[in-house]
């Protein structure tokens, strides 16, 4: 059987807005998949952050596609603004939503790649129906909101059940994982069955850390559970 391929999604959030170029350049070199960008309104979570002129500034900035999260409330409103970049993959909390397949459907027509995102108080049973139509399941593994918290550790076996039933199914759903995504807590994500890691503060820009080294050293233990 083929080893399945680890993904990296630096947490966007977490990197040097006074860098951004020379983030950007490291991470076209250094080969990471995806560039996670989290979109908050206030409403949903009680933070803000970024938005569609940022997201403009990423795409236009590197060929990695863009990982989009959205946070926020009235999301159909919104997700055109967000799901026209090329490659993008654009995910929403399916609970916002008065018709989540109506929402998947949208995202795809605007050109993106769907995805829905688990907050930790909600079980499979919430998504299950919805996973033929996405191509990615953000699990979230802290409160969503801010960076820095402390894993929520009934997270893990909820990706060991998901992984068991996207494989029982036969579907071609990739799971991300979102929150503490720490030195510690990465080879327990892996082995529960995660596809991509959204690396933050608790590991590649771990702050005091070289942000290249971080990277390699992520990919170092990636391939070993690969």
């Amino acid at each position: 059987m083929a080893r399945k391929r680890i993904k990296i999604a630096p947490s966007m959030m977490c990197a040097d807005f006074l860098n951004m170029k020379g983030q950007l350049e490291l991470f076209e070199r250094t080969g990471v998949d995806y560039l996670h960008v989290d979109i908050m309104d206030g409403h949903y979570v009680p933070n803000f952050t970024l938005g569609p002129d940022f997201c403009r500034v990423l795409d236009g900035g590197s060929s990695i596609p863009l990982d989009i999260h959205l946070m926020i409330e009235d999301v159909d409103r919104y997700i055109p603004d967000f799901a026209g970049f090329e490659g993008a993959v654009v995910s929403f909390h399916p609970e916002v939503s008065y018709h989540p397949i109506r929402s998947l459907q949208l995202i795809k027509s605007c050109g993106a790649r769907a995805g829905i995102a688990l907050d930790p108080a909600l079980g499979l049973e919430s998504i299950r129906y919805l996973l033929p139509e996405v191509s990615l399941v953000c699990v979230m593994t802290v409160n969503p909101g801010y960076a820095g918290q402390t894993l929520i550790p009934q997270a893990l076996p909820k990706i060991k059940e998901l992984a068991g039933y996207i494989s029982g199914q036969g579907l071609q759903v990739e799971i991300e994982v979102d929150g503490n995504v720490s030195w510690q807590n990465i080879p327990d994500m892996l082995e529960a069955g995660a596809d991509v890691l959204v690396a933050g503060s608790s590991s590649i820009f771990k702050s005091g850390e070289d942000l290249e080294e971080n990277i390699q050293r992520l990919k170092n233990l990636v391939n070993k559970k690969s």
